[in-house]
């Protein structure tokens, strides 16, 4: 790519990254590609959150099923004005095809990253399917860290242009034991890893008691992003608490959405309550909204967290605009 094109590529601001990096509390969204090769399908899906979400993952063969592909869906979404974050599994590719792909998203100016070892084949409707596992998630995550900053592929073959990436993590909280240390964490840190997404994490209390354990170990200049969900049902509440591995939903959530006259509102308003508690967590850099099959409530959830997000900033400008005037009345003294 050279030109205008490349060039609006390499000047181009990354919202997200700035907002994460400047200590503003982010709102992220995912998003699974259709079974489409209509790309207004895509854009019609993420067309209620621009202006909305900080960034919106697109997901690679979620649940090991066939989709509209990440790196695609992510071009799609940047030519609509909607900061992707690109999500590349190990799954499907062997270390040539990652890093192929890596470069071919640089070029894009793709420059989001959340890599994962992604779902077996034997969860999805193809479990005949080879996996290739070629690599681990940490590994790529310092292969893709390796092409942004040394410019070097695996093999050590020089990489021309820039690679802007910023490259997440999963990540899982739990109410850390006595003793217990974020190692692996850690690695995918060491790794290049800047950022985590978590897997849903309903209870407050269990992200703000993890977030301080990562900060007593050490963990700095790190953005952890706690993944929530608009629940539906009392149902799909014991679903995700039961079936999804890393999953937080507390009995008491449950209970509330089994005694509510009206579930999806309820699911909604404990979404919106917790944002609320998670915007003033010490440690929380944002939060990752997620409601598969439910996309009429990841928009309101979405807006709703937008919203929060921006309370939350006016709070802090006027807590700096107050500092700044007592100093002044100070030195006036």
């Amino acid at each position: 790519m050279s030109g205008p094109v490349a060039r609006a590529h390499s000047a181009r601001r990354n919202q997200f990254r700035e907002r994460l990096t400047s200590g503003r509390f982010v709102v992220t969204a995912e998003v699974v590609p259709p079974v489409t090769c209509d790309p207004e399908e895509l854009v019609a899906k993420v067309r209620c959150l621009k202006g909305l979400a900080d960034a919106v993952n697109v997901t690679d063969g979620a649940g090991a099923r066939v989709h509209m592909g990440s790196l695609a869906a992510a071009a799609l979404l940047l030519g609509a004005g909607v900061e992707p974050i690109l999500q590349l599994t190990c799954r499907d590719r062997n270390r040539i095809a990652l890093q192929s792909d890596l470069l071919a998203a640089a070029a894009l100016g793709i420059e989001n990253l959340l890599l994962l070892r992604g779902d077996n084949p034997s969860a999805g409707d193809q479990p005949d399917a080879k996996a290739v596992f070629d690599l681990d998630a940490v590994t790529l995550s310092g292969v893709a860290r390796d092409i942004r900053d040394s410019q070097r592929t695996m093999s050590g073959h020089k990489v021309a242009g820039k690679a802007n990436f910023f490259i997440g993590a999963a990540d899982a909280p739990i109410d850390p034991p006595a003793g217990w240390k974020p190692d692996r964490l850690k690695a995918k840190i060491d790794a290049g890893g800047q950022f985590a997404q978590t897997q849903f994490c309903m209870d407050p209390a269990v992200a703000r008691r993890y977030a301080q354990r990562l900060a007593e170990n050490g963990v700095e200049g790190f953005h952890l992003i706690i993944g929530l969900v608009p629940l539906r049902s009392a149902r799909s509440a014991r679903w995700i608490r039961d079936n999804l591995p890393g999953s937080i939903v507390p009995d008491a959530i449950v209970a509330r959405m089994a005694g509510a006259s009206d579930p999806v509102r309820e699911g909604r308003k404990i979404c919106e309550e917790l944002v609320e508690q998670l915007s003033e967590t010490p440690g929380i850099g944002g939060v990752h909204i997620m409601a598969p099959g439910n996309d009429a409530s990841l928009a309101e959830a979405v807006a709703s967290a937008a919203q929060i997000a921006q309370q939350q900033l006016r709070r802090q400008a006027g807590a700096l605009a107050g500092e700044d005037a007592s100093e002044g009345w100070l030195l006036h003294l």
